[in-house]
């Protein structure tokens, strides 16, 4: 019999369709493949392509917006939000308006065309997580934003225009409404319990060990208990942190090393699927606390938002979160592959 499970964190309800338990081969779907660069502006010789450079690792002499380099970060060609004027709000009516300002920003991986973050060495993936973490401690000190968010689309069906290797940026004027909720529903519990809800998560979760997929010293993956798609996945540190740009620098290392993990198993499992990523951090202004637990969300694209789901809110997984677990937990991945040094 389908169940409906809740999750603890935002209060949202999903439907697990127990009796559907679909395995990874039951979803139609198309492997993510690269077919080369034709006029890609994101490999090395095109970067008078691109707007000019904001953060560039690796280069060593050469001048700016030339090859060399091993990561570059650059500002959208065709931005969600424009970094330059005023907020202006106003109001008209009953409606509230404002500026569009912010900033958008593309973070361009590797200089390999056919590389993804799951093939990429563990080092060099580190370096993408160093430069996340540079571009959100900038744009911070931009007193207009109030959240910054880092996010992944990685295939056709996921969102991604370009098949180069890249993640983006977007730093906003407002706290997303998603960001919010979850922000303040762990405040909530926090005030109740005195405990962080996602630190009770982890701890319950390696408990009953049955929706752990992996772990290393400082960092576990888990399929949720109310996982609203098929092997969703959520990447958090075993010690409590507020916000993603704050941690220690051995963090990067060990979160690098399970983040190309789960892709990896993703990739093993589901033979390449595209896949969104985001990385749920605590707004700015509101770094330090004990109630919010950064993390990351990766979400395979194996089914549809349909009208249902508009229409209610509600997901209808047909995964059980303990079945995908099991399926990823049990992938077997080339040892040499997760250890391998830039």
């Amino acid at each position: 019999m389908p169940e409906l499970r809740k999750d603890p964190v935002t209060g949202r309800w999903v439907i697990i369709s127990t009796d559907r338990g679909k395995r990874p081969s039951d979803f139609l779907r198309e492997s993510v493949l690269v077919t080369g660069p034709k006029n890609c502006p994101f490999c090395p010789g095109a970067e008078s392509k691109t707007p000019p450079e904001i953060l560039v690792y690796g280069r060593n002499g050469g001048g700016s917006n030339t090859p060399g380099w091993n990561i570059r970060v650059v500002p959208n060609r065709f931005p969600a939000l424009v970094i330059e004027g005023d907020l202006d709000r106003e109001g008209e009516g009953l409606f509230d308006k404002m500026n569009g300002v912010g900033a958008h920003e593309v973070i361009v991986e590797t200089p390999d065309h056919m590389a993804t973050l799951a093939t990429l060495a563990p080092r060099a993936v580190e370096d993408v997580l160093w430069a996340y973490r540079d571009r959100m401690l900038d744009l911070k000190n931009d007193k207009r934003f109030r959240y910054v968010l880092i996010f992944k689309n990685h295939g056709e069906a996921a969102g991604a225009s370009l098949e180069h290797p890249h993640s983006q940026l977007i730093a906003l004027p407002i706290v997303p409404r998603r960001v919010r909720e979850e922000v303040d529903n762990c405040w909530h519990y926090y005030d109740e319990k005195e405990r962080c809800i996602f630190c009770d998560i982890i701890r319950q979760e390696r408990d009953t060990g049955e929706r752990v997929i992996g772990e290393n010293e400082h960092f576990i993956s888990i399929a949720p208990y109310a996982s609203r798609f098929p092997f969703e996945m959520w990447l958090l540190p075993k010690v409590h942190g507020s916000s993603y740009e704050n941690n220690q620098s051995s963090i990067y290392s060990s979160l690098a090393r399970m983040l190309k993990d789960a892709l990896l198993r993703l990739d093993l499992v589901l033979d390449r699927p595209a896949y969104n990523f985001m990385i749920h951090t605590s707004p700015v202004g509101e770094e330090i606390n004990d109630h919010y637990h950064w993390h990351i969300e990766v979400i395979p694209k194996l089914t549809k938002v349909a009208g249902f789901e508009w229409g209610t809110g509600f997901y209808i997984n047909p995964t059980p979160p303990e079945e995908a677990a099991r399926f990823l937990r049990e992938a077997r991945l080339p040892e040499v592959v997760l250890t391998e040094k830039k």
